[in-house]
């Protein structure tokens, strides 16, 4: 017969699942997009394994390029250019400057996303 202790049986701390905020990953993401961007690399900074950054990569995509296919979230990819901000919502792209009134740029994006 075997007898199971508990204290025996203790090994490594259980260790939770990180959650990335949306907007970690839409960073994330449009950093992996730019030409020239190693995606290995920049798992390896942040600490994840590649294939999980081109797993978000390929996740955002097709919601870019799907817009119609069901989800139960939103994929907003935003991007810095020079003096210009881009932000992707759907087919849509709103571009603004870099100095525009938070305000102002919230109703856009509102209207977009209602729209």
């Amino acid at each position: 017969m075997i007898e199971a202790v508990a204290d025996r049986l203790d090994g490594a701390p259980r260790q939770l699942r990180r959650r990335w905020s949306d907007e970690f990953k839409a960073q994330i993401v449009v950093e992996a997009l730019e030409p020239g961007a190693s995606v290995s690399a920049i798992a390896r900074r942040i600490g994840i394994h590649p294939s999980q950054l081109f797993a978000w990569r390929r996740d955002a995509r097709a919601e870019l390029h799907c817009p119609s296919r069901p989800s139960s979230r939103e994929v907003v990819v935003a991007s810095v250019s020079g003096a210009v901000i881009e932000i992707a919502i759907g087919e849509v792209i709103v571009r603004a400057d870099v100095d525009v009134d938070e305000a102002q740029l919230q109703r856009v994006i509102r209207a977009v996303r209602s729209a």
